[in-house]
């Protein structure tokens, strides 16, 4: 077993071998790697540390760690089986040869790979991601130095229209970043295209400069309203004899997006044609000749053009159809956000602003956000009720992330995307504060600087949906309410309904209980209490033709400080593996290795010795601890909690010491088929990942007491 989270990860994933490249975002690792079928995917989906694992097209993969992803990401790059990775160095790939990429290259080849009938789509949405991924953290930090501000200004502390030095400084440290947003996201859509990123960045930046944006208020350019839509100005002047439109770049997305795409053309084009020995010269001299003339006068004023019209329409269909919009929006965020086709919208967001100078697709957007929240502190709210420390612990970082910093990926991956009963639940939440921020945006419209009315809910900044930063929406009550209503409407869901089946929760319940009996069973005074309390009568021991292997097994049971080396079967019946069990849950090992057992008996036996941890009222579960930590989980039929204990007759109780061959429960496996359930019963070692090795022993037809599980220590 690895003892550190980074080696574990590492491990899982197939290990050293199997990584190509490996960077992060905000929460999660994101690994290139050789074969995607060598990742135990169960085993990092129940790693203490890992908030989910998510497969993604073309063998990358993807590990959610929450807001510490980049210790853990540092971790893994300091291992020294890491090395080759951290240096660049090429990975082995799956057929054996070797593909001779640095990271960055390893990314940009992602995009050539087969990844169906919509590879360019796939290609393109991460071409996106990839783009504005790296510049979270300081979009982040602008939007709440705008919040700060915007309560400083409504508290009266600060006037709006001042100039003084302190306040030109102070909006200077937000406004940079959105001024000089294309050059940053010019650079990192280079590098995800495999082209030098400061020549991305060079580019944009030429476009931007004070004396090529002066050109616009010269005698030398022409100016003239040609989008009275959008009311934006273009100028034109005259370069080498042929007209050019001058536009302000200054947050502009779409086009460093474009210039980028033609300049990977260009550049990878030049370098199969320029010989290695000048190609450090005359790549880049020859790719900002010709692409910065391009972006200049075509790739620049269409990336505008395309922008603007983009905002025009969505800003039509908010005028003339808020209803839909304000629903439409917070409707599909849930189903966007884990695929990663969020990115467009976001930005669009960014697109507004910088032509209308106000944003409306945030608004709704808050009610998806907050209704995420809610229904992690719905299910914080159940952890606590029902003394579940690991989902607690797991909802309250989710909780706090969401809450103050905006992000959604640590409830999403950690427990929205684990349970398919919530997203239901969240929808709910999501339609109310949709439909909220709609009826109070129609009624009480927000008026812009301008004295434009827009019905809905605007901000002029680009800001992630958190407490922090409400103070940057107008109206500001309106959207607070409508957040509010998104928030409690989806806690309220998931804590009246729950997020789980009755067969998850039983299980959740069972796992509370073993851990309850623990810390009751841990002081000796207790201990033998519980061992004075043991009853062995002869009623509940095997049938004598039936106890030779149970009562040799019994007889090493019995002595505590010896090894449980193997766990004998409860009853007879043919053993199945879990994959053809039918149980998902237990098909993917969440609740340890064991096997499943198609019942010819009706009497459910103690498959080893130890103290029963667990015993369902209903009778169909029964979890066992042996003295040297072993726990064993006996399922008697699948969803058969819901019997409510019909037909089960249970011979034992919590805290109970039992041997082998010690009865359990009598089971009319008659009225579980008439119900509509099926009889396999599940054996599982919960503990499966604290031992060396559990091997199940299935295809077989066994008696109780016969072995079907081995142990390694």
């Amino acid at each position: 077993m690895a003892d550190s989270l980074p080696s574990q990860i590492i491990s899982a994933i197939g290990g050293p071998d199997n990584v190509k490249s490996l960077t992060h975002c905000a929460t999660r690792l994101r690994f290139e790697l050789v074969d995607g079928g060598k990742v135990n995917q169960n085993e990092l989906q129940h790693m203490k540390g890992v908030l989910g694992a998510v497969p993604q097209s073309g063998d990358r993969y993807q590990v959610v760690i929450g807001g510490g992803v980049a210790n853990v990401y540092n971790q893994i790059m300091n291992l020294p089986e890491m090395q080759r990775v951290a240096s660049g160095a090429p990975a082995k790939a799956a057929g054996g040869s070797t593909e001779g990429m640095s990271n960055a290259d390893v990314k940009a080849a992602a995009r050539s790979k087969a990844r169906g009938k919509v590879a360019w789509l796939d290609s393109f949405f991460e071409y996106l991601s990839d783009s504005f991924r790296p510049i979270l953290g300081v979009l982040l930090g602008a939007s709440l130095i705008i919040a700060i501000i915007n309560v400083c200004i409504a508290c009266g502390w600060i006037q709006s229209e001042t100039q003084s030095p302190t306040w030109v400084f102070v909006q200077a440290l937000y406004k940079g970043v959105f001024y000089f947003l294309p050059i940053m996201i010019a650079y990192n859509a280079a590098k995800k295209l495999n082209v030098d990123p400061w020549l991305g960045g060079a580019i944009m930046a030429a476009l931007m400069t004070p004396s090529f944006m002066s050109l616009m208020s010269t005698d030398w350019a022409e100016t003239h309203c040609s989008q009275s839509v959008v009311g934006t100005q273009q100028c034109t002047t005259t370069v080498f004899g042929m007209p050019m439109q001058l536009s302000d770049y200054s947050g502009n997305v779409f086009v460093p997006l474009l210039m980028a795409a033609v300049l990977a053309l260009v550049y990878h084009g030049l370098k199969k044609i320029i010989p290695d020995s000048v190609q450090l010269v005359f790549v880049p001299f020859l790719c900002m000749v010709i692409v910065g003339a391009l972006t200049a006068f075509l790739v620049g004023p269409l990336g505008v053009w395309v922008g603007n019209w983009l905002g025009v329409g969505l800003a039509w269909l908010n005028s003339h159809a808020p209803f839909i919009f304000a629903l439409l929006i917070p409707m599909i965020y849930p189903f966007l956000v884990p695929l990663g086709l969020h990115w467009p919208l976001n930005a669009l967001m960014l697109i507004n602003i910088d032509t209308m100078g106000y944003d409306f697709i945030q608004g709704p957007m808050g009610a998806w956000n907050f209704a995420c929240f809610g229904a992690t502190a719905g299910v914080l709210i159940l952890a606590l009720r029902d003394h579940d420390t690991e989902m607690r612990q797991t909802s309250i970082g989710a909780l706090a992330a969401g809450l103050l910093g905006g992000v959604s990926e640590p409830s999403l991956y950690g427990i929205h995307l684990r349970f398919k009963k919530m997203y239901s639940r969240m929808l709910v939440g999501c339609a109310a504060g949709g439909i909220s921020i709609a009826v109070l945006g129609w009624l009480f419209p927000s008026t812009l600087e301008n004295g434009e009315v827009v019905h809905g809910v605007t901000t002029t900044a680009f800001a992630f949906t958190s407490l922090l930063t409400i103070p940057v929406f107008n109206q500001m009550w309106v959207y607070g309410i409508a957040i509010a209503i998104a928030f409690f409407v989806s806690m309220f869901m998931v804590v009246t309904f729950d997020y789980r089946t009755p067969e998850e929760k039983a299980e959740v319940l069972a796992r509370v209980q073993a851990v309850q009996a623990d810390e009751a069973t841990e002081t000796p005074a207790n201990r033998a209490a519980v061992e004075n309390a043991e009853t062995h009568e002869d009623d509940n021991l095997l049938p004598a033709d039936k106890t030779s292997a149970a009562g040799a097994a019994a007889a090493r049971e019995d002595a505590p400080a010896q090894p449980t080396d193997h766990v004998y079967s409860p009853l007879a019946g043919h053993v199945i593996s879990l994959d053809e069990c039918g149980d998902p849950v237990f098909a993917s090992r969440a609740l340890g290795e064991g096997v499943g057992i198609q019942p010819t008996g009706g009497t459910v036996y103690a498959p080893l010795a130890g103290v029963l941890s667990t015993v369902a009222e209903t009778g169909h579960a029964f979890g066992i601890k042996t003295d040297d930590g072993v726990e064993v989980l006996v399922h008697v039929g699948i969803d058969t909690v819901k019997m409510n204990g019909d037909g089960f007759t249970v011979a034992v109780k919590q805290g109970q010491r039992v041997n082998v061959g010690d009865k359990l429960v009598d089971v009319d496996f008659s009225k579980v088929t008439a119900a509509g359930y099926s009889t396999t019963t599940l054996m599982t070692v919960l503990n499966t990942a604290a031992l060396t090795r559990v091997t199940p022993h299935v295809d077989q037809d066994v008696q109780p007491g016969d072995v079907v599980i081995d142990i390694e220590h």
